[in-house]
C-alpha cells in the first residue's frame, strides 16, 4: 500500500510535465520576441527582490573622495556626483520602480475593471454617469493627470502609487465594459439570472471570470507605461522623494551641469528604463496575442 502510495504522484508528475514542458517550447517557438520579454520581466524580478543581498556597496553612503568617478573595478557603472554607487542605486532603484509600477497597474487595472463591469451589466443611467466620468479622465494626458494627483497629494512612495494608478483607470474601464457588454449576452448568464442569482453574484461570480484576459493583458502593458510615468514624476521633483533610488530621481541628479561631466549618471538609470519597460511590452503583446481569439493564428 506505501509503494502506491507513493507512486501515484510520480505517475501525476510524468503525465503532466509533457504537457507543461510542450506549452513552454510551443511559446518560446511561436513568440520569441515573448519570451525574450519574459526573461527581462523575470530577471529584473530577480534583481529587485535580491537587492539587499547583491548590491556591492551601500546605495546612500556619501562618499566625497569618490564623486564623479567614471565606471571602474571598484564601481563597475561609476558614483554620482555625491560619491554614491551607480550600480548599487540602480538595483535598489529597480525595488522601488517596480514596487510603484506593479501596485499602480494592479489597483488602476482593478478599480477600472470593476467599474467597467458594473457600468456593461447595469447599464442606463450608471452606464452612462461611470463612462462620462472616463471620458473626462481620457481627455487629459496622462502625465499632466499624474502630476496634477501628485501635486495635490504630495511627493511619497505611496502617493505616487495613487498618482501613477489613476490614470489607467479610464482605459481598463473601457476595456472591461466592451467585454462584458458581450459576456453579458450569453446563455449562461440568462441562466443565472433566471434562477434568481443577485446582481452581484451574476456580475462578479459568472462575468468577471471571463473578462480576465484581456485584465490580465491590460496590467502587464500598463506596467511599463507605469515605469515611465513614475520615473517622469521623479525626473520633475514629484515621485519618489530623496534619498531612496528611483530611476527616474537618478535621472534628475545626472541632468544639466552633469551631462557632459559625467555620462554615465544618465546613461545606466536611462538604459535600466529602457530595456524593462522594453520587456513589459514584448511580454504584454505576447500575451494578448495569445488570448487574443482574432490574433492566435499570426
Amino acid at each position: 500500500m506505501m509503494e502506491r502510495v507513493e507512486l501515484v504522484p510520480a505517475v501525476e508528475w510524468e503525465r503532466k510535465r509533457p504537457r507543461t514542458l510542450a506549452r513552454v517550447r510551443r511559446f518560446i517557438r511561436t513568440k520569441p520576441l515573448g519570451f525574450v520579454g519574459l526573461t527581462i520581466v523575470v530577471a529584473a524580478l530577480v534583481v529587485a527582490v535580491s537587492a539587499n543581498f547583491i548590491i556591492p556597496h551601500d546605495p546612500y553612503e556619501l562618499r566625497v573622495e569618490h564623486t564623479l568617478e567614471p565606471p571602474n573595478s571598484t564601481f563597475l557603472l561609476g558614483t554620482d556626483n555625491m560619491g554614491r554607487d551607480q550600480l548599487s542605486r540602480i538595483i535598489m532603484g529597480a525595488r522601488v520602480s517596480l514596487y510603484v509600477a506593479f501596485l499602480a497597474s494592479i489597483v488602476g487595472a482593478s478599480s477600472g475593471g470593476i467599474l467597467g463591469l458594473l457600468a456593461a451589466y447595469k447599464g442606463g443611467a450608471l452606464d452612462n454617469l461611470i463612462m462620462r466620468i472616463m471620458d473626462v479622465m481620457l481627455a487629459f494626458p496622462m502625465l499632466a493627470l499624474a502630476l496634477a494627483m501628485v501635486a495635490a497629494l504630495g511627493p511619497s512612495l505611496n502617493n505616487t502609487v495613487i498618482a501613477v494608478a489613476i490614470p489607467f483607470v479610464p482605459r481598463a474601464a473601457r476595456t472591461i465594459r466592451s467585454q462584458g457588454l458581450s459576456v453579458k449576452e450569453t446563455q449562461y448568464v440568462d441562466a443565472a439570472r433566471a434562477i434568481g442569482c443577485s446582481d452581484w453574484r451574476i456580475a462578479f461570480r459568472h462575468m468577471m471570470p471571463n473578462c480576465m484576459a484581456p485584465w490580465l493583458v491590460i496590467i502587464t502593458i500598463d506596467l511599463g507605461v507605469a515605469i515611465l510615468v513614475e520615473a517622469s514624476l521623479s525626473f520633475l521633483g514629484l515621485g519618489v522623494p530623496p534619498p531612496e533610488p528611483s530611476w527616474g530621481n537618478m535621472l534628475t541628479g545626472a541632468a544639466s551641469q552633469y551631462t557632459e561631466q559625467a555620462a554615465w549618471m544618465a546613461i545606466f538609470p536611462g538604459l535600466a528604463i529602457t530595456v524593462t519597460v522594453f520587456g513589459f511590452n514584448l511580454f504584454g503583446d505576447a500575451l494578448r496575442d495569445i488570448w487574443d481569439p482574432k490574433l492566435r493564428g499570426r
